[in-house]
């Protein structure tokens, strides 16, 4: 996994973990359910290049 794709899968969690965290503050929950589908995303490439990475 290169050093950029690890950048943005962290920066793509930490974004979703924000967006969930405000959604749950105000209430609205299609803003939580938001952000909690962007670190499942995130969590998806990132297993995504660790599989690549076992087979370099």
């Amino acid at each position: 996994m290169g050093l950029d794709d690890k950048i943005k899968n962290a920066a793509e969690d930490i974004a979703g973990k924000a967006k969930e965290a405000f959604g749950k503050a105000t209430d609205n929950e299609r803003l939580e359910a938001e952000g909690q589908n962007d670190q499942s995303k995130a969590n998806v490439k990132k297993a995504g290049e660790n599989v690549k990475d076992a087979f370099k």
